[in-house]
């Protein structure tokens, strides 16, 4: 079985790749969108809900990316005996609170 992780490495099926590159273009734009109501001169409430609608699409894609992170790279690696990636997860969920 090969290592989802090698040399610190994951590999994403197409859909997997499709699906972030979407949601990252997605808060591409929200954030070009914010800067254009920057210079449109846009009331201050009306950017700083956009801001949370960006906080909450980014939040979105860490989830997503934990899940496929715990799903594979994590399972493979306690299948094989390498249990130092659980310290690893430890650490992600204390940058996540």
């Amino acid at each position: 079985m090969r290592n989802c992780c090698e040399e610190k490495k994951t590999y994403r099926t197409e859909e997997d790749k499709r699906i972030l590159t979407n949601r990252l273009n997605r808060i591409e734009g929200q954030i070009r969108g914010i800067n254009n109501m920057i210079q449109d001169d846009r009331y201050c409430d009306e950017i700083l809900i956009q801001l949370s609608a960006i906080d909450k699409s980014i939040k979105s894609f860490a989830n997503f990316m934990l899940d496929k992170h715990i799903k594979s790279c994590v399972k493979e690696n306690i299948l094989i005996g390498n249990d130092d990636v659980l310290d690893e997860i430890v650490d992600l969920f204390k940058r996540f609170q």
